[in-house]
C-alpha cells in the first residue's frame, strides 16, 4: 500500500476527520489532505508524531513505517 493509503487507514481507524487528525498531529489540515492525496509525504519529525499517535491509540504503525522507509529509499535513487 502507498503512504497515502496507510495514513488514511490510520486516520480512519482512529475514527477521525482529516481536520481532527491534523490537529492531533499539530499540522495543517491541508498537510493531511496532501498526504492522503499522494502529493506529499510526512518528514521524519512528523513520522515520530504519527508513531506516538498510533501507540497512544492502539493502532499499528508498522505498515506505514515500512512503506515510508521503502518509498524514501526509492526517492533517493
Amino acid at each position: 500500500m502507498a503512504i497515502s493509503d496507510e495514513i488514511r487507514v490510520i486516520r480512519q481507524k482512529a475514527l477521525m476527520t482529516q481536520e481532527a487528525f491534523a490537529k492531533a498531529l499539530q499540522v495543517a489540515f491541508t498537510t493531511v489532505n496532501r498526504w492522503e492525496a499522494g502529493k506529499a509525504h510526512p518528514g521524519i519529525s512528523t513520522m515520530k508524531r504519527i508513531k506516538s499517535f498510533c501507540e497512544g491509540n492502539g493502532i499499528s504503525f508498522y505498515e506505514l513505517q515500512n512503506t515510508w522507509i521503502e518509498e524514501t529509499k526509492e526517492s533517493r535513487k
